[in-house]
């Protein structure tokens, strides 16, 4: 289990190291997942209004969700955008879990300062080891926005 963690580690920084040239946030996420209640938060876009939101948490064991956002649109003519998306959601540790989150959230982007607050709901349909349906999964997300969408 120890070795599956540090590959799940590895894996993650080098997709993030090959998507650096793309990376537009990376904070952390407050909130229930997978077991554990703080994961490292990022952003990667893909386009104007399509995203890659990805999150690795640690704790009792390893938790990765990487979700695509093929909604991102602003609110109105505010300057809060909103999102939809879906994509895998996996947890390792004792027992493994393999599932489906679907994502729904709101942020807003600071002007002045490079720092983006949201909040979302991901609703988990989990598949492997045992077939569950999570619908209380909240957070918070806090990142720093290193560059905007283009």
């Amino acid at each position: 289990m120890k070795y599956l963690k540090i590959l799940s580690l590895v894996v993650f920084f080098g997709l993030a190291a090959t998507m650096e040239s793309n990376a537009q946030e990376l904070g952390i996420r407050f909130g229930q997942f997978g077991g554990n209640n703080v994961a490292i938060d990022g952003v990667f876009a893909i386009g104007e209004f399509s995203r890659i939101h990805g999150d690795v948490s640690f704790g009792s064991g390893v938790g990765i969700d990487l979700l695509w956002n093929p909604i991102y649109r602003p609110v109105g003519a505010s300057d809060f955008n909103w999102y939809l998306g879906v994509g895998p959601s996996l947890y390792i540790d004792d027992p493994f879990s393999l599932g489906v989150a679907g994502e729904i959230g709101i942020e807003y982007a600071f002007e002045e300062v490079p720092i983006v607050i949201g909040a979302d709901w991901r609703p988990t349909f989990r598949i492997v080891e045992d077939t569950d349906f999570f619908a209380d999964v909240f957070g918070l997300n806090i990142r720093w926005r290193f560059s905007k969408v283009q």
